[in-house]
């Protein structure tokens, strides 16, 4: 099959590799689209994946080709969409629940060929079958609003919060309209992209601006303040946004050698939570349910389908901060 390959350190080539073969309890899926994230250029730039060569992609959704031999709850010519997260089940925080922080964390696009090609296997038990309303290319979307659905759980919001989202992207946006969607009273967004800002004035953010100056805050400031850029001098202000007794958390994917300063005291004497949240916990089948509602509109998340071939090209435009989510649809017609 043809696949996009990270060979190495800063270079991806298109080559043709092996088909997958399901194990017992796996399938096999055709790729209808898989979507670009900041996990990927993590991996570009030789850090994340454990090992290189891979073949990326971790968001992803298509059809049932192949089923293995101990599978039953889905048939070939199923559509589903597909959590790419593995873990051991046996270590210390699989065994508390905490799955996202299993000591042998692994992942479909990230220690296991991914979904940047014309198929992909994944467990079943990861598989979700998608309902009749949901275009399939179009559910690659559920992976990253699954980890939007794990931030939102750990944020335990209330009714009424003011919120500050930093970043505008995919993630940004999608924590937008979760905030409008579990009842928020103003949800204010920050990006230094006008045509982000743009679609988050779409969505029907209460505010948009290319810095927190601009803003006019809440006379309490904000109650939550979400870092969905993982870019330091965001996180930074950001972290002198929260109002008293709010939560600050860090959902933008940061590079492992960002630093920020904090106030102990302020932390102490107004009692700020800074909080954080990894990927995904109990959330992909919630999701799933949530895009079937019509909570993300896929016309305004997506910016570009691109075939296969054009996954370098991808990449150059994710990097470049050019348009909003970016898919990879091996289906379409070379251009």
């Amino acid at each position: 099959m043809r696949a996009a390959v990270i060979a190495e350190p800063g270079k991806v080539e298109l080559a043709v590799v092996e088909d997958p073969a399901p194990g017992p309890r796996e399938v096999v899926i055709q790729v209808a689209a898989t979507g670009l994230c900041g996990t990927d250029l993590h991996i570009l730039r030789g850090r994340h994946a454990p090992r290189l060569p891979l073949v990326p992609g971790h968001e992803f959704a298509g059809q049932v080709v192949a089923v293995g031999t101990a599978v039953t709850e889905v048939a070939v010519g199923a559509r589903v969409a597909a959590d790419p997260n593995l873990y051991c089940s046996e270590c210390r925080y699989c065994r508390l629940g905490r799955n996202n922080l299993c000591e042998r964390y692994a992942a479909i696009g990230v220690t296991h060929p991914g979904a940047a090609a014309e198929f992909v296997a994944a467990p079943v038990a990861n598989c979700v079958t998608l309902p009749d309303g949901v275009r399939t290319e179009d559910a690659a979307l559920i992976e990253p609003l699954s980890c939007a659905v794990r931030g939102y759980d750990v944020l335990r919001t209330r009714l009424a919060s003011h919120v500050l989202v930093y970043g505008a992207g995919t993630m940004g946006l999608m924590m937008l309209r979760l905030a409008q969607a579990t009842g928020a009273a103003r949800v204010d967004v920050i990006d230094v992209n006008a045509e982000r800002l743009a679609a988050a004035v779409q969505l029907g953010c209460s505010s948009a601006a290319l810095s927190a100056g601009e803003l006019d805050p809440p006379p309490y400031g904000w109650d939550l303040v979400i870092d969905a850029t993982g870019n330091a001098q965001a996180i930074q202000d950001a972290l002198g946004r929260v109002g008293k007794g709010g939560t600050y958390l860090q959902f933008g994917v940061a590079d492992h050698t960002t630093r920020a300063t904090i106030e102990p005291y302020r932390i102490y004497n107004q009692e700020i939570t800074i909080t954080g949240s990894m990927a995904v916990l109990h959330s992909f089948e919630r999701a799933a349910d949530l895009f079937a509602t019509g909570v993300i509109d896929p016309d305004v998340f997506i910016s570009d389908r691109l075939p296969l071939t054009g996954f370098p090209e991808a990449i150059a435009r994710f990097q470049a901060s050019t348009g909003r989510k970016i898919l990879i649809q091996p289906g379409l017609a070379t251009t």
